[in-house]
């Protein structure tokens, strides 16, 4: 009898057992804490760096705290005229530079002339009505707000000039309060 292929066997498939997935272990309070901690972490992570590419193209000034109101605001009328001048220094130049800011915030600040038509003075046309006329105070007083301008704002040409670059008295009357104080401490 010819000899017939002998072909293998083939085990019928097994049935498979299935296990049911374990059910995840119960996190507990901390644990739940911390995992929420880290997404939003990586939440605020990525939006600091949206923010960032979608804020670089705009420019920004640095706030100077000395222009921040760090106490209340008067606002009742004053009836009695401009508010009274604080004492004064012991110091001639450090006095007349106190005086003429008290008279820039009380008469007005402006650019471009001495003195404009309603009567505001710009930075040394106050220092020179203060002066009462003695030009070497006046030149004294000057010279101290300059040095107190190149201090913050480095080389500047002159006290007209750097007023006159300005729109607003904020600035220019810090100056004036500043060069008050250096002059003070300097016994000028």
């Amino acid at each position: 009898m010819p000899h017939a292929a002998h072909s293998p066997a083939i085990d019928p498939p097994s049935p498979t057992t299935t296990q049911a997935a374990a059910p995840p272990a119960e996190l507990s309070l901390e644990e739940r804490l911390t995992l929420v901690d880290a997404k939003m972490t990586v939440k605020l992570d990525e939006a600091a760096v949206k923010y960032e590419v979608n804020t670089a193209h705009i420019s920004t000034e640095p706030v100077d705290l000395a222009d921040v109101v760090t106490g209340p605001v008067d606002t009742e009328p004053v009836a009695t005229g401009p508010a009274p001048l604080p004492d004064l220094y012991p110091t001639p130049v450090a006095a007349l530079l106190q005086r003429a800011h008290h008279r820039l915030l009380t008469g007005g600040w402006c650019k471009d002339v001495l003195v404009d038509e309603d009567g505001a003075l710009c930075m040394l046309g106050a220092i020179r009505a203060e002066a009462g006329g003695d030009s070497g105070l006046e030149a004294s007083a000057a010279t101290v707000l300059l040095d107190t301008i190149r201090r913050k704002f480095g080389d500047v040409d002159s006290v007209p000039s750097f007023n006159d670059a300005h729109g607003s008295p904020r600035i220019p009357l810090r100056m004036v309060d500043q060069a008050a104080r250096l002059a003070d401490a300097r016994g000028l």
